[in-house]
């Protein structure tokens, strides 16, 4: 019978991408979510009855274990940007993380990976930021032969970063950044996902990662390269840190006042804190080049999935070469 892997968060941006490889790779695959309902679509990433969604909730050990019995590997991409009710960073990040780590150790599980960030600091005064240093700790304690991947900003088809800003760049001549010159090195999500595939399968020594692309840019240069693909003309604002700490608080109160019932899409005071930080990889660092893999830069990427956000959309490209047809 076929290796089996569980992937908590499986169905995520990440955890989808990490599937499919899996998958690819003759794999049986559980995707342990807490809506599997809303995860049917990791079926078709092989063949009847490989990839299958089931319900977890990972602040619930009998949930984890349940996910995890007869699995081979474990894969932790489960991850959140804002805190809501019982979903807070330290009850997933920090306490979900040791959790996995702690029943795998039980269960007997071979190879565990744990996906935290570029980010994690156990001295920061973000909360994102802590919880995730809290995570690797955890996991590095009851699983010493886990691996742990850093990534940085991650891009592709489904990211919340650059599809964010180019649907706001369609609102009006400027567009709004926090941290303008914070320095960024954005890695392709299948780049991240063919780490943890290699590591999950054995093929990775165990300890941490860092895994940044080929380049790193500000924040503003990021924002100019995505306007160039989109082709629209925009003035990048540097919103300052105490505006923008003003403008989080207003957001962050809303969501609490509703009880979550409206979630602070926007901007966070826990994101502001973390902006004020670059978010590259650290010199010296392990990364891609110790798990054979070349990096995929952005401008081979963006093109492929920004070209919705193009005045023309889809017929940018047709509209350009009729002008050029006519000259």
């Amino acid at each position: 019978m076929s290796r089996l892997v569980t992937i908590y968060g499986g169905s995520g941006f990440v955890g989808r991408y990490v599937a499919q490889q899996m998958a690819h790779a003759g794999w049986r695959v559980r995707v342990a979510v807490r809506r599997p309902n809303e995860a049917l679509f990791v079926k078709t990433y092989g063949t009847p009855g490989q990839v299958e969604p089931i319900l977890c909730n990972i602040r619930d050990d009998a949930s984890v274990r349940d996910a995890m019995a007869g699995a081979d590997a474990v894969v932790n991409c489960v991850g959140i940007l804002n805190a809501i009710g019982k979903q807070t960073f330290d009850a997933v990040q920090a306490e979900g993380a040791a959790r996995i780590a702690r029943l795998a150790t039980v269960e007997g599980v071979t190879q565990l990976v744990h996906i935290s960030a570029l980010g994690a600091d156990a001295g920061s005064t973000s909360a994102y930021a802590t919880s995730k240093a809290a995570g690797e700790s955890a996991v590095r304690a009851a699983f010493p032969g886990a691996v742990i991947l850093r990534p940085s900003v991650i891009f592709g088809s489904e990211d919340q970063f650059f599809n964010r800003f180019a649907g706001m760049s369609r609102f009006g001549p400027l567009l709004p950044v926090v941290g303008a010159d914070t320095k960024f090195q954005p890695v392709f999500v299948e780049d991240v996902a063919r780490a943890a595939s290699k590591a999950a399968i054995g093929d990775a020594a165990p300890g941490i990662y860092e895994l940044g692309g080929p380049e790193v840019a500000t924040f503003r240069d990021l924002m100019h390269r995505m306007l160039a693909v989109i082709q629209r003309r925009r003035l990048v604002l540097n919103v300052p840190f105490f505006v923008a700490r003003i403008m989080a608080f207003g957001f962050d109160m809303i969501q609490t006042i509703t009880l979550g019932l409206i979630p602070n899409g926007m901007l966070t005071r826990d994101q502001v804190r973390n902006l004020a930080h670059d978010n590259v990889v650290t010199p010296g660092a392990r990364g891609f080049a110790e798990l054979g893999i070349t990096p995929t830069p952005m401008a081979s990427i963006l093109p492929d999935y920004l070209w919705r956000y193009r005045v023309s959309g889809q017929y940018a490209e047709i509209k350009a070469s009729a002008k050029n047809l006519r000259a």
